[in-house]
């Protein structure tokens, strides 16, 4: 079987992985030295969409069942 490089599911992976690189980098960000502030405001604003991405791809792989 021939896998899909472009199918949601690998796109929600690589989100996913982006999302929990960004945490990390945040993470690292605020343990060392003081932070400048506005590239803590992008990178929490990047995690933020990816984060929003990932929730919109994954209700549309998993639509809510009807009641």
């Amino acid at each position: 079987m021939e896998t899909n490089h472009h199918s949601p599911q690998r796109r929600l992976i690589e989100l996913r992985m982006e999302h929990g690189d960004l945490d990390a980098l945040i993470d690292r960000a605020h343990e060392s030295a003081p932070a400048d502030e506005l590239m803590m405001r992008r990178l929490k604003k990047r995690r933020l969409a990816l984060r929003d991405e990932i929730s919109r791809l994954q209700g549309a792989l998993q639509p809510d069942e009807p009641a």
